[in-house]
């Protein structure tokens, strides 16, 4: 017996909130990582085959952005094997394909948001290896929809926000980068954008969408410190309130190399889809407001990105 959807990722920080998202009015399978490990290809494709889904939604990733550069092979398989594996399981069953990329596909270069349409140059392993994974659903010619987002956070999980919060508890000054652009996009903002899609792609008056690459964030754009700044504004009360220092790239000591300009355009995705999703800012309100409900005692795990302590 078939199923309407099944997701790939279900414990990550999007995936957590897409399943909340989707449970009130959707029929789905939400598979963690002990279920269908995507190092596993064969575990990958049984999966899909027993399930014969008319959607896949695949919310998993090898995110380390840093441990990638030393890791090539394992953020290849997970990255690029695994989607293509899906690809070719969807194109078998005549399925949709949701694919989550990222922003660091493109290089930065320039101040103007990319669009899809944009050459993509990605300046370190985890970007390259979300390109290869772009490509290799693109090339088994199942119908496919690749949303490509950025700086994805959520009151639980590893993240910006989370380890902002608990570097407070640890130092008094924190350095934080001031050249990267882009947009903070909350994972339920992005899972909200996701219940619009499956809506349109699960309603049978509604012509299909055209399969392609389509860029989903939050609006409005920022750098980490103002990112940071922002948090702390909004943090709740029992956290210290550390100072801010700006600072350039070359004195963010990390493995990988970021793009400086990460902002995306969404024109398409609100042409098409009709989506738009909320101002940064108004998203992080949301999730400061989880986390303030949360114990103080839930610490966030390390590390974030765009901070150098």
């Amino acid at each position: 017996m078939s199923i309407p959807i099944l997701i790939f990722g279900s414990t990550g920080q999007f995936g957590v909130e897409l399943v909340k998202a989707l449970s009130p009015e959707h029929e789905f399978v939400a598979l963690t990582r002990q279920q269908a490990d995507l190092a596993n290809e064969d575990a990958v494709r049984s999966s899909i085959r027993n399930a014969q889904p008319e959607i896949i939604i695949n919310a998993a990733a090898y995110t380390a952005v840093d441990r990638a550069e030393s890791e090539p092979e394992l953020a290849h398989v997970l990255n690029a094997a695994a989607p293509g594996a899906m690809a070719e399981e969807a194109r078998r069953l005549d399925a949709w394909l949701i694919h989550i990329s990222t922003d660091y596909v493109f290089d930065g270069s320039g101040k103007a948001a990319w669009r899809e349409v944009d050459l993509p140059h990605p300046l370190n392993v985890y970007g390259q290896t979300k390109l290869e994974g772009e490509l290799a659903v693109a090339a088994a010619g199942c119908r496919h929809l690749i949303f490509r987002t950025s700086w994805v956070y959520a009151s639980h999980g590893s993240n910006f926000v989370r380890t902002m919060l608990r570097l407070s508890s640890q130092r008094s000054t924190l350095n934080i980068v001031d050249d990267q652009i882009g947009a903070p996009t909350s994972a339920i903002e992005l899972a909200r954008g996701l219940q619009h899609v499956l809506a349109r792609l699960r309603d049978p008056s509604l012509a299909p969408p055209d399969s392609g690459v389509y860029h989903m964030t939050c609006r409005g754009t920022t750098s980490w410190f103002g990112f940071a700044k922002e948090i702390f504004i909004m943090a709740p009360s029992h956290y210290a309130i550390p100072e801010l220092v700006p600072i350039t790239s070359d004195r963010y000591l990390a493995q990988a190399k970021r793009p400086h300009n990460s902002a995306l355009s969404c024109d398409k995705l609100e042409r098409t889809f009709g989506i738009t999703l909320a101002l940064w800012q108004d998203a992080l309100a949301e999730v400061m407001l989880e986390i303030a409900s949360q114990p103080e005692s839930s610490e966030p795990k390390p590390p974030g990105s765009g901070f150098q302590s």
